[in-house]
C-alpha cells in the first residue's frame, strides 16, 4: 500500500494485480509505502476501513481518495496457482505441484477450500464499506495505459516500470463446466472486473 498525501490518494495493493513494479516505481515518491507485513501491504478495504482511515481522518483532518487494479479473474487464479507451484512450496499445503489448474478452480469454488486454494476474492477485498467507503478509482490490469496516465498525472512524474514478482509462465486450461462454475459462484468478481473497464 502506497500514501501519497500531498496529492491525497491511497494505491492499494490487491495481490496478484502487478502492484509490486508500481511499488518499487513509486515507493521514493509515498509519503507512507507499507511494504511488510504481506496482512498490511496488502491491506482490504476494510482494514483499510478500520485502521488506516480513521488515522487520516482524525490526526490530518481529512480522507483520502484511494485507488485499485483489479484482473480479470482467471487469470488472476491463474497467477495464483503458478506462484504456488515455485519449488520453495513443494511439499506444503498450499502447493499446487500436484494438482492440475482445473482442479485448482473447482477447489477454489468448493466450500471447505483446502489451503493450496485459499487465496481470497478480488471482490471481497475491494467490498464497499457500510460506512461509504469504497474504492475511488478502479483500473484493469490488462489496459494499464489509462493507469499510467492517471498516476503520471496526479502524482507529476514519469513512470518506468520494471517486471517485478511474475509467476513463471504456462499454459492453463479449464473445462467449460468448471468456468461455468466460477462464474456463478464468483460473479462479483467478474462483475468488478468488468465495472473497471466502464470508469
Amino acid at each position: 500500500m502506497l500514501v501519497f498525501w500531498k496529492q491525497n490518494l491511497v494505491f492499494l495493493s490487491v495481490p496478484k494485480t502487478g502492484t509490486t513494479a508500481y511499488e518499487k516505481a513509486l515507493a521514493p515518491l509515498a509519503s507512507m509505502s507499507v511494504q511488510d507485513p504481506p496482512e498490511l501491504k496488502h491491506s482490504p478495504l476494510f482494514r483499510y476501513n478500520r485502521f488506516f482511515r480513521p488515522m487520516f481522518e482524525k490526526v490530518c483532518g481529512r480522507e483520502p481518495e484511494t485507488l485499485a487494479v483489479v484482473r480479470e479473474p482467471i487469470s488472476w487464479l491463474g497467477s495464483w496457482y503458478r506462484y504456488r507451484r515455485r519449488p520453495f512450496l513443494s511439499g506444503r499445503p498450499n502447493s499446487t505441484e500436484n494438482v492440475s489448474f482445473d482442479e485448482f478452480v473447482n477447489a477454489y469454488c468448493r466450500g471447505d477450500t483446502p489451503a493450496f486454494a485459499r487465496v481470497g476474492s478480488q471482490a471481497t477485498f475491494l467490498e464497499p464499506r457500510p460506512n461509504g467507503t469504497c474504492v475511488t478509482y478502479l483500473f484493469q490490469y490488462e489496459n494499464q495505459p489509462p493507469l499510467i496516465d492517471f498516476l503520471q498525472e496526479r502524482l507529476n512524474c514519469t513512470l518506468d516500470l520494471a517486471r517485478e514478482n511474475v509467476s513463471p509462465s504456462m499454459e492453463l486450461e479449464l473445462t467449460a463446466k468448471t468456468r461455468a462454475k466460477l462464474e456463478r459462484k464468483y460473479s462479483a468478481d467478474f462483475e468488478l472486473w468488468e465495472t473497471a473497464a466502464a470508469r
